[in-house]
């Protein structure tokens, strides 16, 4: 068996329709199905809700389910809010300045641009409360390479420590940036 690509990734929202719209007029996603049911069909649970659809891309759908019937939308109040996120890929840096251009002018807060090495990204929330990051990706071949070949000795060592390994620590020393400059 081999998973063909994500058919698409669910979360839950506080208002179906704001959803949409909102995801549509920030991130420029298209609604592109709704369905809605009394009962959930795979446990035939009484449970009304309104299950929609957003074109992310490239086939990559993002669905939300409302479900008023449901307490209020929560988080895990064991894992820290900066953990849980949705990191969506946009072409260049100019388009990433100015998404969060036009968030912070509707008065989102925007973290970033942060500067990952390999990637550029900004985070901020959606009106469900969910953290969204916009990347791009910034690394070289070279930089990609390097953290191939070290990938799985890092997990063996956080395996057997739970500590950060420094296999790659030119990513976050600074060092990365000199070598994109030679």
């Amino acid at each position: 068996m081999a998973v063909q690509r994500i058919h698409h990734v669910a979360y839950r929202c506080i208002d179906a329709k704001q959803t949409v719209e909102w995801y549509g007029k920030y991130l420029g996603m298209n609604f592109v199905l709704a369905i809605a049911e009394d009962r959930v069909p795979s446990t035939k649970e009484p449970d009304p809700y309104m299950h929609v659809f957003l074109d992310a891309g490239q086939g990559n759908i993002l669905a939300f389910f409302e479900l008023p019937t449901r307490p209020p939308l929560g988080r895990d109040p064991n894992t820290p809010a900066w953990v849980q996120h949705l990191a969506l890929e946009l072409a260049t840096l100019e388009e990433l300045l100015a998404v969060k251009a036009r968030l912070e002018a509707d008065g989102i807060e925007v973290v970033g641009p942060t500067d990952h090495a390999i990637f550029q990204s900004i985070y901020f929330f959606d009106p469900n409360g969910h953290r969204l990051e916009l990347a791009v990706n910034t690394g070289t071949p070279d930089m990609m390479d390097k953290l191939d070949t070290v990938k799985w000795d890092m997990l063996d060592d956080w395996a057997r420590t739970k500590r950060a390994p420094t296999h790659a620590r030119w990513m976050h020393d600074g060092s990365y940036a000199k070598e994109k400059q030679a």
